[in-house]
């Protein structure tokens, strides 16, 4: 176990210097005169104040959430490629409660938001799974279909049945939730400050860390969590056992859509303004929870750190336009950093086959390899 922990280190290292470097070969490109100054500024500036800080915190909550909603799927042999679906589900729902029900009592408000979008996520994450449960259709597949069905549900219940309550036709996108309907930031505004502007850091940080202890204790600690795994290690080996793999391949995708749905609640109900554009086009934030959770080696302690660095990542590159690239330019250099990301897996195996040939396998050694293999 030390020892694959350390080639997950490695690993994950490896790809980012990797990446990091491919990303300054295209500043260079672009322009030479500001490449390194952009640069350091995509590494530095998440920690330039405490504000900077506060908003890594603030932006890495959604893809550690949806990053969490991919891991717990791909942790039982599932690879959910619905989280972009399920996020915008439970983002809409939320919305609509945040707007509409002004007349609950605001923390009361807040909390029902925040359940019936897990709720939606879940219900959303369940069609898949009931699929390849019961007619083995492919979940990458149906997943992805689920997703722009999702999108276009949305985009049709904000343009037209609920048009007068959560349409803002001037801005064209859903309505501002009110203040109130804003997650509490238990005062953190007053720490995470740069003496001008405060973040809007909120408590769905440390929810999202109570989430990831959660989900690692189900996977690690629980017969509820052995039983996913073992039907994603071997669903043929797991029923003849006796385990119901039907049952734990619903309950998994049913899980890793209600992450996803509880990362769009935390995506909107903030005090910064922002509100779903209503335009045909998927949620970034469930395909960078695929890198961010591939990163994190699909371990929900290590996605908490994978989430943090891409956030932080991309605050930094928000800020290189002012040095004179494009905001494709920042794009791309972002997005082939977090491409290499998703090669963390392949890098890993290349290390643990050079380390196992400079060593002999023992009847011992299958034994702890095997029972790790499992329990992982």
């Amino acid at each position: 176990m030390k020892k694959s922990g350390i080639f997950d280190f490695l690993s994950s290292i490896l790809v980012i210097i990797v990446g990091l470097l491919i990303g300054l070969i295209i500043l260079f490109i672009s322009n030479p005169e500001n490449a390194w100054e952009a640069f350091v500024t995509i590494l530095t500036f998440g920690f330039s104040s405490m504000r900077a800080s506060g908003d890594t915190l603030l932006l890495a909550v959604p893809i550690i959430m949806t990053g969490l909603s991919v891991a717990f799927a791909f942790k039982t042999g599932l690879f959910n490629i619905g989280a972009s679906g399920q996020f915008m589900m439970g983002a809409f729902v939320a919305i609509f409660i945040g707007v509409y029900f002004t007349n609950i009592p605001a923390p009361l408000r807040i909390t029902l938001a925040v359940i019936c979008a897990m709720v939606a996520g879940a219900l959303w994450g369940i069609i898949p799974g009931l699929l390849k449960a019961y007619r083995n259709v492919h979940e990458v597949i149906s997943s992805i279909m689920t997703n722009y069905i999702g999108m276009f549900i949305v985009n049709y219940i904000v343009m037209n049945p609920a048009r007068e309550i959560i349409f803002d036709p001037g801005m064209g996108t859903t309505t501002r939730i009110p203040a109130d309907s804003a997650l509490p930031t238990l005062g953190m505004e007053n720490v995470f400050t740069d003496g001008i502007r405060s973040s809007h850091v909120n408590i769905s940080i440390f929810l999202t860390i109570i989430a990831a202890i959660v989900v690692y204790i189900i996977l690690e600690k629980t017969t509820f969590g052995y039983e996913l795994k073992a039907c994603g290690f071997n669903k043929d080996a797991a029923k003849y056992a006796g385990i119901n793999e039907k049952r734990n391949i619903v309950y998994s995708m049913m899980i890793s859509g209600a992450l996803a749905g509880l990362a769009g609640s935390f995506t909107y109900l903030v005090g910064t303004g922002l509100a779903m554009n209503v335009t045909d086009t998927l949620a970034p934030q469930g395909f960078t929870g695929i890198s961010v959770a591939f990163l994190g080696l699909n371990n929900p302690i290590g996605i908490l750190f994978s989430g943090a660095f891409i956030s932080y990542l991309f605050l930094g590159g928000a800020r290189i336009q002012a040095l004179g690239f494009s905001v494709e330019i920042v794009e791309i250099v972002i997005s082939i950093i977090i491409y290499f990301c998703a090669f963390v897996t392949l890098v890993k195996s290349f290390l643990l086959k050079g380390f196992t040939k400079k060593e002999t396998p023992t009847v011992s050694d299958d034994k702890q390899n095997l029972t790790a293999e499992v329990s992982t």
